[in-house]
């Protein structure tokens, strides 16, 4: 009898644990479903119904995390891949994901500490190592970026960004001979890569390799690239290479809105080199013009106000003619004209600046000015008529 119902205790419980393990069957083709068409989400909602907490089985786990992963739930995604890392500190593919999660959350520290314990077991995780170079390389800690990107370059000698970070990491390091080498053999095994010929670009500007900035940078004109950064590089390598009508076509391709001091003063260089004073002169002006901040004419004129206001009215006038040095700003002739005409009565040179206010272009927010200057021009005139007769 009481072997017969220990029987009954053994058939009762195999019964619950085979419905427990039914219940957590999904179904595989609703799964697939969920993740050809992107419905993460909906497949993890999927999953939370089918797998009851609390979950200890890993791959339960690990369909829960990849779900989570791919709907940019990275806190749940995370929780989960913890769970199977609490049970095995040694996953690779996990570790993988916690860093990856952690440095998608902002959280390179965290990130750091599974890179590490990640490439510690895979000593040729191509991936480890590169994210462990881009972390020090943010940090500004070249050294450390150099030792991870080396490892992952000698994985893959060929891969453009790494490569890339590479060069840049020993350009920073003063290595530029380190720097051509790495890039030239992933160019050989890539030579239309515009990342790579970009950064070969950087490395010979940076060297003053003229000859090699403008071989390169014609490169990249011929792959299609004629972004300002590379357009700049081969102007100036023209100019440098003494061939200035090059160097003048390639920086006035730059768009008006990426204009800069350096490629207004390159211009003006090559143009004065070609005996063409009158554009130097244009450029040059330019190129003090951009290289200035645009409140400065600002900045001069209330200073110039408030001299004019403590009744120092020589040191207003100063400021307020280095304000036009930089900008032309019409309202700056309007004070110098209202200055001398109520304050110094000196109505000939206020009459001069009237008369420059009123010809500027000027919008319809300066109209009572207009209107106060254009009349304090006919009764000046009138009285220097007057005072002739």
């Amino acid at each position: 009898m009481k072997s017969a119902f220990i029987t009954l205790i053994i058939i009762a419980i195999t019964a619950t644990f085979c419905r427990a393990q039914q219940t957590r069957q999904t179904d595989d083709a609703l799964l697939l479903e969920y993740y050809q068409s992107q419905r993460y989400a909906e497949a993890l909602t999927y999953l939370k119904s089918t797998y009851a907490e609390p979950v200890a089985d890993s791959k339960e786990l690990s369909r829960l995390a990849y779900s989570a992963n791919m709907a940019r739930l990275l806190p749940e995604a995370e929780g989960y891949y913890q769970r199977i890392y609490d049970k095995d500190s040694s996953n690779v593919s996990v570790l993988f994901n916690l860093a990856n999660i952690n440095q998608r959350r902002g959280n390179n520290p965290k990130a750091e500490v599974y890179f590490k314990k990640l490439v510690a077991l895979d000593t040729l995780n191509f991936n480890g190592h590169n994210r462990l170079g881009q972390i020090n390389k943010i940090k500004g800690e070249f050294k450390i970026a150099a030792y991870y990107f080396e490892k992952a370059n000698k994985v893959n000698p060929a891969d453009a960004d790494v490569a890339t970070d590479l060069s840049d990491v020993y350009i920073a390091l003063n290595e530029p001979l380190k720097a051509d080498k790495v890039l030239n053999v992933a160019i050989e095994a890539d030579p239309e890569n515009i990342t790579l010929q970009q950064a070969l670009l950087r490395l010979n500007y940076i060297e003053s390799k003229w000859k090699q900035t403008v071989k390169t940078g014609e490169q990249l004109l011929l792959l299609g690239d004629s972004t300002t950064s590379t357009l700049s590089k081969l102007g100036i390598g023209y100019f440098y290479a003494k061939n200035y009508n090059c160097g003048i076509a390639m920086l006035q391709a730059i768009p008006e809105t990426d204009q800069s001091e350096l490629s207004a003063y390159y211009i003006a260089a090559c143009y004065k080199l070609l005996k063409d004073p009158k554009k130097a002169i244009t450029y040059f002006k330019k190129a003090i013009k951009l290289s200035t901040s645009q409140g400065t004419a600002t900045y001069f004129n209330e200073v110039a106000d408030s001299y004019e206001t403590l009744g120092l009215f020589t040191k207003a006038k100063e400021n307020y003619q280095k304000g036009l040095l930089y900008e032309e700003k019409p309202l700056t002739y309007y004070y110098l004209a209202a200055m001398h005409d109520t304050k110094l009565k000196d109505k000939k040179t206020a009459l001069k600046y009237y008369k420059k206010y009123i010809a500027a272009d000027t919008d319809e927010k300066e109209k009572k000015y207009k209107d106060y200057s254009t009349a304090r021009v006919a009764e000046l005139n009138k009285k220097t008529v007057l005072t002739i007769h």
